[in-house]
Formats: structure tokens, sequence, C-alpha cells
């Protein structure tokens, strides 16, 4: 029988979890669940006869090696940070490895050590990075394969409300980690038009958008996000001359939400004084000038620049960030305090269902001709635990697993899924769950690399 462990328990993993517990009988898998909570690993087995769930603390080394020792390959679903104590546990073991997460320079490092004693690290096999780069090579290659030479190519990805429990004026809710999206963008971005390399601050990068359409689900708003550049190697894109990555927003999100980079709150680098008797009005009066005539609210508007009876206002008004309401946390710093009272207004609630939307354009030049591509998917999630975030993580993160079991991905090394041999069988299961893209393609005069 097949031992796999699984190491984490979080939001993302019910779906990856079902799946290997659903297919266990048939491949003869055993599947182990540790998280340092053993009672949401309980949760995530639900009582399956070939699963097991057990309290894993990742700094515990004599657990660490007891654990993966045992195992015949790890699914690594722990915070990005702690993947390297898993992957050098697996390598004194020799384990494959499987993860959903961006591969650290940490892990990079371990890429000949990996080759060497035949060890293969799966990563960044979620939904983003994962489905984005499957899909995306899927058409970069089928370009490729027809002789075309690829000249724009651009990527975005977002974690939303599905419309029907789209109920609050931010047209957003909380589908990820919350820390991640208040701080989402402090390291800038960095991309390439037209052959010229653009950087963005995180100052501006709410003022940088694009604007795409998805059919059957309206306009859409996009931000730069991190690094454009890096993957153009890993694509085989190498002299593309326009490249871009982005997060996906409903129209006026990033309007608002750059009023909060503007006054600071989004800051994570000190502590607010004080912090737990505070009122949120103060909290934000902190940032203001002072005036002992004029109104928070007034001085708010003016400092980043929006009119005071502007939607953006109603906005700010309706998170709280003007109410006598008590902060309540101690040694808190601004991201931390505007984090709570957006936990409290964007939290999904029990009947609520996310939506995961993504889409790639690509433009190229085949026969002195130039054509575009729009590639789009939408995916909502089932319920509050089968989430669209879980099942398009997960399930692209099981199906890896078990094609790597069967002997169907092999190679060596610290490998991502951009390879056929990985991201064609992968994306033909994903189909089975109805998690494709729509494509359209159209000839245009000239690309627009924007």
């Amino acid at each position: 029988m097949k031992k796999i462990l699984v190491l984490g328990a979080g939001l993302s993993t019910p779906t990856l979890i079902s799946y290997l517990l659903k297919n266990s009988d048939v491949n003869g898998w055993q599947v182990t669940v540790g998280d340092i909570s053993k009672e949401i690993a309980e949760q995530r087995i639900n009582g399956h006869t070939n699963g097991k769930a057990i309290q894993f603390d990742v700094n515990d080394e004599e657990q660490r090696n007891s654990e993966i020792g045992h195992a015949d390959i790890v699914i690594s679903m722990l915070p990005a940070r702690m993947h390297y104590l898993v992957a050098g546990t697996c390598l004194k073991f020799k384990k494959n490895m499987v993860t959903a997460s961006y591969v650290s320079k940490e892990i990079k490092k371990l890429d000949t050590e990996a080759r060497e004693l035949g060890v293969l690290f799966l990563n960044e096999v979620g939904l983003d990075p994962g489905i984005d780069h499957m899909s995306a090579m899927q058409i970069i290659d089928s370009i490729k394969a027809e002789g075309g030479e690829l000249v724009s190519f651009k990527s975005s990805t977002g974690g939303l409300v599905a419309p029907k429990f789209d109920n609050n004026p931010w047209n957003y809710k909380f589908t990820w980690n919350p820390r991640n999206v208040v701080l989402a963008g402090q390291g800038g971005a960095q991309l390439i038009k037209r052959g010229m390399y653009k950087y963005i601050p995180y100052h501006k990068l709410f003022t940088r958008l694009l604007t795409i359409d998805i059919d059957g689900y309206g306009e859409f708003e996009v931000y730069p996000n991190r690094d454009s550049l890096s993957y153009r190697t890993a694509y085989g894109i190498d002299n593309i001359p326009s490249m871009f990555r982005g997060t996906i927003r409903r129209p006026g999100f990033s309007k608002t939400w750059n009023t909060l980079v503007q006054l600071g709150v989004t800051d994570d680098s000190f502590v607010i004084e004080n912090s737990e008797n505070l009122t949120y009005r103060e909290f934000t009066n902190s940032f203001l000038r002072y005036d002992k005539v004029r109104t928070v609210e007034d001085k708010f508007a003016e400092y980043v620049g929006i009119d005071s009876d502007s939607f953006s206002m109603y906005k700010i008004r309706w998170l709280g960030l003007f109410s006598n309401e008590k902060i309540g946390l101690k040694k808190a710093t601004p991201a931390q305090i505007l984090q709570k009272k957006l936990e409290e207004k964007w939290a999904l609630e029990p009947e609520d269902k996310d939506m995961i939307v993504m889409q790639h354009g690509f433009e190229y030049k085949l026969n002195d001709k130039y054509y575009q591509i729009t590639s789009s998917m939408v995916v909502e999630g089932k319920d509050n635990t089968d989430t669209a975030m879980a099942i398009t993580v997960g399930l692209p993160v099981a199906i890896g697993c078990k094609l790597i079991l069967e002997g169907k991905i092999t190679g060596t090394g610290i490998k991502i899924p951009t390879s056929e041999d990985i991201y064609k069988p992968i994306l033909e299961e994903l189909a089975n769950y109805k998690i494709v893209f729509k494509e359209e393609k159209k000839e245009i005069d000239e690309p627009n690399g924007k």
C-alpha cells in the first residue's frame, strides 16, 4: 500500500484530501494528514478507513524523520517558509515532494542534490502558481508548434466572491489568507512593454490598471502582480517584447484600496502605541494632520485626494474606519489593525460561495499576420469547504501526486509544471471537474502589447 503524507490541513486542502481518499481504494493508498491541530486533520479525514490524522509539528525533527521516512510521497501544504524543512528531510530519505507554493531561493538550491539522489520536487502546481503555468504553456507550445512568434503575453488571476453572493460595496470578500491580501504588492511590480522594462513602486501599483472582460461575468480590473519577468525563461519566451502578470478585482476596488495605501494603514513595519485602547477613528486620525476644527472624514478625503461624497469614501465609512469602536489589539501594526476590521467586514458567510477567475492574453505573429488568443477560466465554489480556491489549488496538487506515484510524471530535481509531460495529463483530468478554459482567437492588425 502506497503511503501519502499530507502536511498541513488548512483552507486549501479539503478538495485535495477528499480526492486522495476517494481514489485510495482503487489505487491502494494510505493517506496520513498531519497538522498542528489534530482536530482539523481529523475533520479533513472525516472517518475514512484509508485516512489517518496526526498532530504534526514541522519543527520537531524526530517527528519529521519518522513520518517522512515512512511515507512514499509527501505533499506539503504548510506555509511556504516551512517547505525547506520538509524538503531537507525528504532528501534525507529520498522521498518525492509536491507543493503548491512558489519555488523559494532555498528550495532552488536543492536542485543539484535532488537530481543526484533521484528525487523529484514538483512545485507551483496549485492555482496561481500552477494552473496558470499549465494552461499558458499549453497555448504557448501550440503557437510555437504552428511556427508562430509570441510578441505579447498577459496572465491574471483573482479570488473573488461569486456574483450571487457579491453583496458589499467593495465587491470583495476574503477567499484566501487575509494577511496576504492586506500586504499584497508591497514589493512593487516589474514587467516589460514593447521591449522596455517597467518598474512600478508600491505607492503607484493600484493606479496602473488594465481592464478585462470575461464572458458571462462582465468587466474586471487588473493591477500588476510581483515580477512578471521571472517566468520568461521557464516559459521559453526569453525574448518576448511584452509580458504582464496581474491580480483581478472588480472595478473600483483598486481606487479605494489605494486610499488606504496612501494613508499608510497597510504598513506592517511598526507598532501603533496603545493600539488596544484606540478606537478605529483615533487610529485613522493618527495618520492625518492635526486640526481641531475639521472632521476626520474631511481630513482623510483631502489627504488621499478623493471627494468626501464619493463612492470610495462611502466604502471607507462602510468598513468602519471612522467608528468609535475600540480596536482591542495589543502592540499591533497598522496592517494588523486594518486586517482585523477587514476580517469582520469581508468575511464569507456560511452560505456564500467564492469564485476564481483567470485570463491569459496572447498575441503572436504567423506568416506575416498577427493573431490574438484570449483564454478565460471561471470556477465557482461548491460551498464554504469545497471553495473554488480549495478546488483549484487542491485538485492539481492531488493529480500531480497520483501521476508521480503511477510513474507517469518522472524526472528529478526542482520542477514546475511547464513541460508537456506534466501539464497535459493534469489539465486533461482537471477538465473532468469542469476546470476548463474558453478560448477566443481572432486576427488583429498589429499587436498592442498592453
